[in-house]
């Protein structure tokens, strides 16, 4: 026999699941609402508004950076160009750049200047070498064969 103030598991399910659903949405709403997975259409099937989120943060470097905007032309160029195989290798390193310490951004700058003007032989001997080296060693290296000043930008 149930006693008269407790609830019964009928009564108590539904609200156990509106206050889980309201869990969800204080820690994330977009977590809790979140859609399934599902194919996104071309470029031709996305709305207005949809293609404007995409468009939109080209468009506030585009005119925040005047300076940069040829650089910003040629690199669309350069990605227009690539094939598919080449774009994942591209945003494979663009992921490594991502997490890489300001130190290992600097190595990986003086490595890329010494490597760009040797032949394949010449770079497989530099790889070497660098592996071989002391994180000392590197440093000294790295002083030793700076990579040009930037222009600006990552």
């Amino acid at each position: 026999m149930n006693h008269p103030t407790r609830r019964t598991p009928t009564r108590t399910a539904p609200r156990r699941l509106c206050w889980m659903l309201l869990a969800a949405l204080a820690i994330g709403p977009s977590l809790a609402l979140a859609a399934p997975p599902q194919d996104l259409p071309a470029w031709d099937g996305l709305s207005e508004a949809q293609r404007e989120q995409l468009i939109a943060p080209v468009r506030e470097r585009w005119n925040a950076e005047p300076e940069h905007r040829q650089r910003l032309l040629e690199r669309a160029q350069r990605w227009q160009q690539m094939t598919p195989e080449e774009r994942r290798h591209a945003h494979r390193g663009i992921r490594r750049w991502q997490h890489m310490s300001p130190e290992q951004r600097t190595e990986a700058r003086a490595l890329y200047h010494r490597m760009r003007g040797l032949d394949d032989a010449g770079r497989k001997a530099l790889k070497a070498e660098w592996r071989a080296m002391t994180p000392e060693q590197r440093k000294a290296w790295v002083t030793a064969h700076p990579a040009p000043e930037r222009d600006g930008g990552e």
